[in-house]
């Protein structure tokens, strides 16, 4: 600090001492404000109502290995629920999500798609409508590219890639043989990939959570059961892990996030008394996945979440992962008797120092209704949750705002922790 001080001096000739001493710590004191300040901006990215859509739902968002923010979403033509006529939009943000180009459609379903048989006989669509539901992009950090899974009707799934950053993909190609594998175990008439992101572990491989359901169930989406698809060659092909354990009623929308000494974890909603997301653990992404366990510290309102590592040692002295859902276990808004969801409100991001073992530092992003979100981190490690924002007094499932927040750590923190440290 000295020699800098010093050096400093000697460059401001003509300048007296104390005048120069005096801008010297102005300087100073300018870095550390630029560099620690706390920072969280908001913009919503999707507005009900707004263009030919009733409302958006089911936000996803990726940082790509050039640093491009792509944000996706299904877009609904109504707000009927799940099984209606929905599309998949996307915005690409260059700037660091300041700046984002317009939505666009990318993907355009089959011809001659027939409703699945489970939502016709529990009344939930007409037959006209096509549902394509559940985006989930990987970032192939070894190739660049932007690998994407998405499902037709709750009973096909097709992958397409983008080789561009997001600006173009691929003609899609069907995987479902891939689901198909696990009919000998689990005899599905609906499956679900993610949604969110999926990962792409340190030795190259993709993964992808899906949920698996018989359809018989309340909404055509229970009971149900989580595996994983994977690909070990950047998306050629595609195969089934094995199923985790049954453990948790209607373990169902999944996210994951690979442990620093090389286990995958995953962090499944569930619809168990307790009111506690369920971990399993799988040494290698997708066989033996461990009896799954419910974490004391994150409470589930039964909704989606995310998770995402931010840092992991040795790179930087601290590990560290978020995790974002509606931190609540009020129910003041329930559909009838027999309802077990909490209200969807209390969006909180949470962060974990021990590789998700606690999460100590807990700070509310949206105190309001609020629900599904997902995370992403770019390469300055700056975050982002892709979340879905409700109106005042409205219905906690029709959200009105598709909403991207962009934060530092020292806000999530309140200052108490850095990068550097």
């Amino acid at each position: 600090m000295e020699n800098l001080r010093s050096s400093w001096f000697r460059s401001q000739r003509g300048c007296a001492a104390p005048l120069a001493e005096w801008l010297f710590l102005f300087f100073l004191l300018s870095r550390v404000a630029a560099t620690g300040q706390p920072l969280l901006e908001k913009i919503d990215l999707f507005e009900a109502n707004k263009g030919q859509y009733a409302h958006y739902r089911i936000p996803g968002i990726v940082v790509t290995s050039k640093g491009t923010l792509l944000a996706y979403c299904e877009a609904r033509k109504s707000t009927r629920g799940d099984w209606g006529t929905i599309d998949i939009l996307l915005r690409r943000s260059t700037s660091g999500g300041k700046t984002w180009e317009p939505e666009r459609k990318i993907v355009t379903p089959p011809a001659h798609v027939s409703k699945n048989p489970v939502a016709l006989k529990q009344n939930l669509a007409s037959a006209e409508e096509v549902t394509v539901n559940n985006p989930v992009a990987i970032v192939d950090h070894q190739t660049g590219a932007i690998h994407f899974l998405y499902c037709i009707e709750y009973a096909r799934c097709f992958y397409m890639r983008s080789d561009d950053d997001g600006k173009t993909f691929t003609e899609p190609v069907e995987i479902t043989a891939t689901f198909e594998k696990f009919r000998p175990e689990y005899d599905w008439k609906v499956i679900a990939t993610g949604p969110g992101h999926g990962i792409q572990l340190k030795n190259g491989r993709l993964i992808v959570p899906v949920w698996l359901s018989t359809g018989t169930g309340g909404h055509a989406h229970r009971p149900s059961i989580v595996s994983v698809v994977y690909s070990d060659d950047h998306g050629k092909t595609w195969k089934r892990s094995d199923t985790v354990p049954d453990t948790y009623q209607n373990q169902s929308e999944t996210v994951t996030v690979q442990l620093q000494n090389g286990p995958v974890l995953l962090n499944m909603r569930n619809e168990s008394p307790e009111h506690r997301r369920a971990i399993s653990i799988s040494a290698d992404g997708v066989s033996q996945w461990s009896q799954p366990v419910l974490q004391p510290d994150l409470l589930e309102p039964i909704c989606m979440g995310s998770i995402i590592r931010v840092t992991a040692q040795p790179e930087f002295r601290k590990s560290r992962i978020i995790f974002a859902n509606p931190d609540n276990l009020e129910a003041t808004r329930r559909r009838g008797p027999q309802d077990i969801n909490k209200d969807r409100k209390n969006l909180t991001i949470k962060l974990s120092y021990d590789e998700g073992k606690s999460w100590p530092v807990s700070r509310v992003l949206e105190p309001g209704l609020s629900a599904y979100s997902d995370l992403t981190v770019g390469p300055d490690k700056m975050m982002y949750c892709f979340y879905e924002r409700v109106g005042v007094n409205e219905n906690m499932y029709n959200p009105r705002y598709l909403t991207l927040a962009r934060f530092n750590l020292e806000w999530l923190t309140e200052g108490r922790d850095q990068l550097d440290q």
